[in-house]
């Protein structure tokens, strides 16, 4: 018997917040028992609950807004190439961003089915960033790679469970096209736990609350938060608002790749539209549509209304249209092993559009990247093969009314920087220094974050180096007359030696115990005129060491 209840506010807010716990529950599950430091240190993954036409529902607090859209297009591609024939005790996994709704091969995402009295009611979903997943380059997360087959296994849609029966040939066909089979074991048994305790608190929710009555609330929540996001959006002022920023290059040997939007906007309706950027390019930073879809809808939530819950509402509230086959809208076989970098940029688009219309709410343009860095070799404690990867934060955009973040992720990559203890305790690696960048945010009446320095030494052996970055050539921009943040960059320090540069897509790097890698994040652009900076504010700028005489005095020479 279901429950007739009304669906008035209270209620309704109680069963979100059970959702919610059960999506959050998972997510610390996976954390807690993952192999992997970027899982485990980083909190690399995200979970989810879907309904049974594989709209999504609720994420967990702590999930990543990259994986917002990912989650919804594995939805769909179970739904149509499994339909009727799902099941009880069925698991899917898949990966691959053409042909299971994934963003990048090295996300591989799993979905069970949840099941009322033979009813299927939903979906708990997760996705996890492995560390490796095959492909030409350890980590599969190297710059300069020209197609998806090179950037590891792919993955369509499978059953890796059937009828509560692991498919054991599945699971041994992807461990051998992965390195560190026995830590990519671990990281999918985490997923796979998460996904069976989901399936049992979610039907431990149906129990209490009847099926119908779930179906309602599910409804429900995605009806308000449509409301909810298209008042949001009538707020914005009617007109067209445009912009436009460029991708240092793809690591493949195209330079300044071009991202335009044009939005229009009347009433409630809204239309985010980008026919002026490039098309694909060869090196793997090109989005897919979901991809787009899950920058653009961040965006323009954290700019209107960052309270407002994720879920298909706001997928409904929001128009995109990408011509097929451009940069934010790819197609096989497009590589995008880089994506997170491409993400940044939309997301600063997005913000440089608005910033005349929501003046008090944009940022000058942060960091702009997700530096990837990826150390491999054998450790010569244990005579077996490690994969160390990590993506650095670096400085956020300074703000209306307040400066911005130091060394921190950026908008669609909320994942932790990976602390010194873990790396020197986990891998044959030495961390020679780990400080914020001085001098790196750009100047304004607020001033922007600074960028990340983190060095590291291989111990005890010769190891390899993939390392890759953006906002390497074009500086993240300041706003309202804030100037811009330090680049990026990657080079080689050796005793006795003049430093060595390396590219912004540096691939497969030697280094010998006398090397150190210094990993230099961009820092981010300052909000409003120098001139406007308060003496307090330079006089704590100085104090903390983290900006120069010099640099204040080039900067605010006019403050009085």
């Amino acid at each position: 018997m279901s429950r007739k209840l009304p669906l008035d506010p209270i209620s309704l807010e109680i069963n979100w917040n059970g959702l919610k716990s059960i999506a959050d529950e998972c997510f610390l599950t996976i954390m807690r028992s993952a192999f992997s430091t970027n899982i485990k240190e980083r909190h690399d993954h995200s979970t989810a609950i879907a309904d049974a036409q594989g709209r999504l529902i609720v994420q967990a607090e702590n999930a990543l807004p990259i994986h917002l859209a990912s989650m919804s297009g594995l939805m769909k591609f179970i739904l149509e190439q499994y339909g009727d024939t799902i099941a009880p005790g069925d698991m899917f996994i898949g990966n691959d961003p053409h042909v299971a709704g994934g963003t990048h091969l090295p996300d591989i995402n799993l979905a069970m089915p949840v099941f009322h009295r033979d009813k299927l009611i939903g979906f708990v979903a997760n996705i996890v960033h492995h560390a490796d997943v095959g492909g030409a380059a350890v980590g599969s997360m190297s710059g300069g790679l020209d197609e998806i087959f090179k950037e590891g296994l792919r993955i369509p849609i499978v059953r890796l469970f059937s009828n509560g029966v692991l498919q054991d040939d599945i699971m041994r066909l992807l461990l051998l096209n992965m390195r560190l089979p026995e830590e990519r074991k671990g990281d999918l048994n985490a997923q796979i736990a998460a996904a069976k305790l989901g399936n049992r608190r979610l039907g431990e929710f149906l129990e209490a609350q009847g099926a119908d009555y779930t179906v309602r609330v599910f409804d429900e929540i995605i009806e308000r938060t449509n409301r909810r996001m298209r008042a949001a959006i009538r707020t914005l002022p009617n007109g067209v608002y445009e912009f436009h920023d460029v991708m240092d290059d793809d690591g493949a040997g195209t330079e300044d790749i071009l991202i335009a939007v044009e939005i229009t906007k009347n009433g409630d309706d809204i239309l985010f539209d980008f026919a002026g950027s490039d098309s694909q390019v060869p090196g793997n930073f090109n989005l897919t549509f979901n991809a787009t879809q899950s920058a653009v809808c961040f965006a323009l939530k954290a700019l209107l209304d960052p309270d407002v819950p994720n879920n298909q509402g706001i997928f409904d509230a929001i128009r995109i249209e990408a011509p097929l086959g451009s940069f934010v809208n790819c197609v096989t076989p497009a590589p995008v092993a880089m994506r997170a970098n491409t993400c940044q940029r939309v997301v600063d688009v997005v913000i440089g559009a608005l910033a005349d219309a929501l003046p008090e709410q944009v940022v000058g343009a942060a960091n702009g990247a997700n530096t990837s860095a990826v150390f491999t070799g054998i450790d010569p404690r244990s005579g077996k093969q490690y994969v160390y990867l990590e993506t650095l934060g670096g400085g956020m955009g300074g703000r209306a009314t307040k400066d911005g973040k130091d060394g921190v992720q950026v908008n669609i990559t909320n994942t932790s920087n990976l602390p010194v203890e873990a790396i020197e305790m986990e891998y044959p690696l030495r961390v020679e220094d780990y400080a914020l960048i001085e001098d790196s945010g750009g100047a304004g009446t607020h001033r922007g974050g600074m960028g990340i320095r983190r060095s590291i030494r291989p111990v005890g052996h010769m190891c390899e180096f993939n390392g890759v970055g953006e906002r390497f050539r074009h500086q993240p921009w300041g706003i309202f007359g804030g100037t811009s943040g330090a680049q990026g960059a990657f080079h080689i320090e050796t005793h006795d030696v003049e430093k060595v540069s390396l590219t912004s897509k540096a691939s497969r790097v030697k280094l010998w115990p006398e090397n150190i890698v210094v990993i230099s994040t961009p820092g981010a652009g300052g909000y409003g005129t120098p001139k406007n900076r308060t003496k307090d504010a330079l006089r704590q700028d100085l104090a903390s060491g983290k900006f120069t005489e010099d640099f204040l005095n080039k900067h605010y020479k006019n403050n009085t």
